[in-house]
């Protein structure tokens, strides 16, 4: 047994490559990052040549870059972040820019110096593995096999030790690589950060919208299932309260408690649909909708709309209910005698203005639902401010935009 695991062992190991994987991928991406280096060595070694190549690498910062990430991506699967336009106001030697300079200037060749040096390498470590075949194919007596006699097999054994070190170098080159251009030619720290918060403000847009959707469904739902088989069960059920007039006084009271119920059920429901999406604000817009708030609030309320702007349909939601629950807080809280609601559309932006002439005092911070009237505003990057001094009056003001 020992006998025949050593021996699998053996033939795994012979034919497990003496290199590291992905070896030949390494050396052909530092390979590939030699020409790219070329006029800058050419102006190391010309002075002639030293200030006109020099202006042609700043000039074509941005191609060299596009040619790099190009590079990185189809030899390595790596992705760096292609930058941002410049601005009119952006010279070319502002913000990342200067760190592409860098990397194409100075960091690059150093780098592809490194490469070259790796696959010279290579190269002597060929010929020196075929040293011994060539020097073994040579004529008795010619020069090379008398200079190289008693070399020919050391020199030989160096080549083959050269050919299974080789790949290890050419390992972290590659690393060094990417990781250079990931810091030089990617994005910065501050571009980063602004790239992240573009992709939470898309990503939280797309579940405001998601939840929206949501809600009207589930409004949907309710309002073509639910509610309408209570309806038919109240009908029914009042039917029979109506018509049968020889059944026992227990059972018609049975019959209409259970019909009471049902309407009791269908108001609660119809409040709660109301409360999930309002079928007028889809139908007839946010004025009628806003109207309708205002007919059924406990106490009077002066109504002013005018929207010169189209409104996102989420946006509109935000509003229907940010007004709805100011006017219960005020209800609940300000014990005002009325109240005003102006709702205008200023630069693209929709302004909510709710005031009242109770007794003020009103802050987030004691839980009277300014805190939730808030976090709904800023869902959609809006904002609410509150001016209530003690003795009144309250004004509270929104703003949220137009478009998401």
């Amino acid at each position: 047994m020992p006998s025949t695991t050593l021996r699998r062992a053996l033939v795994r190991s012979l034919r497990r490559p003496p290199w590291p994987p992905g070896a030949w991928r390494d050396v052909r991406l530092i390979a590939a990052g030699i020409p790219a280096a070329l006029p800058v060595w050419l102006a190391v070694t010309d002075s002639g040549l030293l200030l006109p190549l020099s202006a042609a690498v700043l000039l074509c910062t941005r191609p060299l870059t596009a040619l790099q990430r190009g590079r990185l991506r189809a030899l390595y699967g790596v992705e760096i972040p292609p930058p941002r336009p410049l601005g009119r106001r952006r010279i070319l030697l502002l913000g990342m820019t200067w760190r592409q300079v860098l990397h194409h200037s100075l960091v690059g060749p150093l780098l592809a110096a490194g490469a070259a040096a790796v696959l010279y390498a290579w190269g002597a470590a060929l010929v020196l593995t075929t040293l011994y075949g060539w020097v073994w194919l040579m004529p008795p007596g010619t020069a090379l096999r008398t200079d190289l006699a008693g070399l020919d097999i050391g020199l030989t054994a160096v080549g083959v030790l050269l050919l299974a070190a080789l790949p290890w170098a050419a390992a972290p080159m590659a690393r060094l690589e990417v990781w250079t251009a990931l810091r030089l030619l990617g994005p910065d720290r501050t571009e980063a950060l602004e790239r992240r918060v573009e992709e939470i403000a898309e990503s939280r847009a797309g579940l405001v919208d998601a939840v929206d959707a949501e809600r009207r469904r589930i409004e949907r739902d309710l309002h073509d299932g639910a509610q309408q088989r209570l309806t038919s069960l109240a009908m029914n059920l009042g039917l029979a309260r109506r018509t049968l007039k020889d059944v026992p006084p227990e059972a018609m009271q049975v019959i209409v408690d259970a019909h009471e119920e049902a309407q009791a059920a269908i108001d609660e429901l119809r409040d709660l649909v109301r409360g999930l999406h309002p079928a007028v604000l889809e139908d007839r817009g946010l004025d009628a909708a806003l109207s309708g708030i205002a007919a059924r609030a406990p106490l009077p309320v002066r109504l002013d709309v005018e929207l010169s702007a189209p409104i996102a349909p989420t946006v509109e939601a935000v509003a229907y209910f940010t007004v709805s629950e100011a006017l219960t807080n005020v209800a609940k809280h300000a014990r005002a005698r009325q109240v005003e609601v102006s709702v205008r559309t200023v630069g693209g932006r929709l302004r909510l203005v709710i005031s009242d002439d109770g007794v003020g005092g009103a802050e987030p911070s004691r839980g009277t639902g300014l805190t939730g009237l808030r976090k709904r505003a800023a869902s959609v990057d809006g904002s609410l401010s509150v001016l209530s001094p003690l003795g009144g009056p309250t004004t509270i003001t929104v703003e949220l935009p137009c478009a998401l």
